[in-house]
C-alpha cells in the first residue's frame, strides 16, 4: 500500500492528461483483515501513436491496450488513444511522452533513430531477428534491460507492445531484375532498412503511414514498404504499384512498444504497474497471431482479387543486402557505449537462436512444401 507521501507526490507530476481522482482512498476486500490494501483511485493517460486513425492491426494493438488496462483495473484505469495526429505529429510522440505533453505513445522505436542507434534494435533491424526470437531476447536474453537503459536517458519506461510478424519486401512502380535497378531509387523505408538501401544505390524516404500513398500517388517516391499485406491493403498501395516484393530483408519480425513517461509510471503502484505490463503483454502475443492469419487473407485478396504481380527479390540482390545489413548492423554499435552493449547482446541472442531456427523452423517449412507439391 502506497504511503501518504508517496500518493501526494504522485498526483502532483504534472504530466498532461493524467488526471488523479479519489487520491488517497483505499479500502479492504471484504474477504477478512489480511486481504491486501486496493486503491480506489482513478488514474486516466492520453495515448499519442504514430499509426493512422482506424488502421486495423496497428492501431488496432494500441486501442487493445488500453481496453485491457480497463478491464484489468477494473475501469479505475483509463486510456484514451490518440492516432496520428490528433495530438502530436507521429514522429513527435517519443518526445510529447518524454516531456510530459502524453503519458505514453504505441509506435516503433526506430522512429527514434536520430536519438540513438540503438533504438531501431528493439522494433526490426536488416536480416535481424523474427517475432518470437525478439520476443526471446527481450524477455529472456537481457533485451528489457538495455532497453530500460536507453529509454530512461530519455525519461521514458518502454514494453513490447505488439508484433507484426515478417514484413513483406515493399511495393515496386517497376521491376526489380537486378541490383541496378536499385539505384537512384526513391523509396520510403525507414531505420536501418533505409540504411541498407542507401548502401544499394537508393535513396530512402521517411513518411508516416498517412503520407505514404500520396508520395506514392505523384511520384514523390517509387516504391514503399509499410507492413504486410493486411495493412497493406487497407492503406491502397496496390492502387499505384503493381509489384509486390518478398522476402522483407529490414524487418523479419517487427516488435511495436508502448512507452510511457518515467515520472508517471514511477507514480503508480505495483499493481497499476502490473496492470500496464500484463496489457502490454497480451496486446504483443495477441497480434502475432492475428497478422499471421490476416496477411494470408490479405494476400489471397490482392493476388486474385486485384492483379498484384507478386515477386521475389533477384539471388544477387538478396545477397547483397545481406552483406549490407551485417555492415549496417554493427555500424550501429560503433558509437561504443551502450549502443555497443545493445548490439553485441542482439548479436548473440542472434547467432543462438539462428542455430535452432536452422534445425526447426527453417527446416520444417521445407519440409512442409514438399510434401504439398
Amino acid at each position: 500500500m502506497m504511503d501518504r507521501r508517496k500518493l501526494l507526490g504522485a498526483a502532483t507530476l504534472g504530466a498532461a492528461g493524467t488526471a488523479l481522482t479519489a487520491c488517497g482512498q483505499t479500502d479492504r476486500a471484504e474477504s477478512g483483515p489480511s486481504a491486501p490494501a486496493v486503491t480506489q483511485r482513478r488514474r486516466r493517460f492520453n495515448m499519442v501513436t504514430t499509426w493512422p486513425k482506424n488502421l486495423p492491426g496497428l492501431g488496432k494493438a494500441a486501442e487493445r491496450v488500453a481496453e485491457q488496462v480497463g478491464a484489468l483495473s477494473g475501469g479505475k484505469m483509463e486510456v484514451k488513444v490518440f492516432a496520428a495526429g490528433e495530438l502530436v505529429p507521429p514522429f513527435q510522440s517519443f518526445d510529447a511522452v518524454a516531456d510530459g505533453t502524453a503519458d505514453m505513445y504505441h509506435g516503433a522505436e526506430y522512429y527514434w533513430k536520430a536519438k540513438s542507434e540503438g533504438f531501431p534494435f528493439f522494433t526490426a533491424v536488416p536480416m535481424g531477428m523474427t517475432a518470437q526470437e525478439i520476443m526471446g531476447w527481450i524477455d529472456f536474453g537481457g533485451g528489457q534491460e538495455l532497453w530500460d537503459e536507453l529509454s530512461g536517458q530519455y525519461g521514458v519506461k518502454a514494453f513490447q507492445a505488439a508484433n507484426t510478424g515478417h514484413q513483406m519486401g515493399g511495393w515496386f512502380r517497376k521491376e526489380i531484375n537486378s541490383l541496378d535497378d536499385l539505384n537512384g531509387l526513391k523509396m520510403r523505408i525507414p531505420g536501418q532498412g533505409g540504411d541498407v538501401l542507401r548502401a544499394l544505390g537508393g535513396s530512402a524516404v521517411a513518411l508516416s503511414g498517412g503520407e505514404i500513398y500520396q508520395a506514392l500517388q505523384t511520384g514523390q517516391i517509387d516504391a514503399t514498404e509499410w507492413v504486410g499485406p493486411w495493412n497493406d491493403f487497407y492503406l491502397g498501395f496496390h492502387r499505384e504499384a503493381a509489384y509486390y516484393y518478398g522476402p522483407g530483408f529490414h524487418e523479419p519480425g517487427a516488435s511495436l512498444a508502448v512507452g510511457m513517461n518515467r515520472g508517471v509510471w514511477d507514480s503508480l503502484t505495483e499493481t497499476e504497474q502490473a496492470i500496464i505490463r500484463q496489457a502490454c503483454r497480451s496486446v504483443n502475443h495477441l497480434s502475432v497471431g492475428e497478422f499471421t492469419y490476416q496477411n494470408a487473407r490479405h494476400l489471397d485478396i490482392l493476388v486474385n482479387e486485384h492483379g498484384t504481380q507478386l515477386r521475389s527479390f533477384p539471388d544477387d540482390v538478396v545477397a547483397r543486402m545481406s552483406e549490407a545489413s551485417a555492415d549496417v548492423r554493427a555500424s550501429a554499435g560503433n558509437s561504443g557505449g551502450l549502443e555497443k552493449r545493445i548490439y553485441d547482446s542482439f548479436e548473440a541472442a542472434l547467432k543462438s537462436m539462428r542455430g535452432w531456427a536452422r534445425v526447426s523452423d527453417g527446416a520444417y517449412y521445407t519440409a512442409r512444401e514438399l510434401g504439398s507439391r
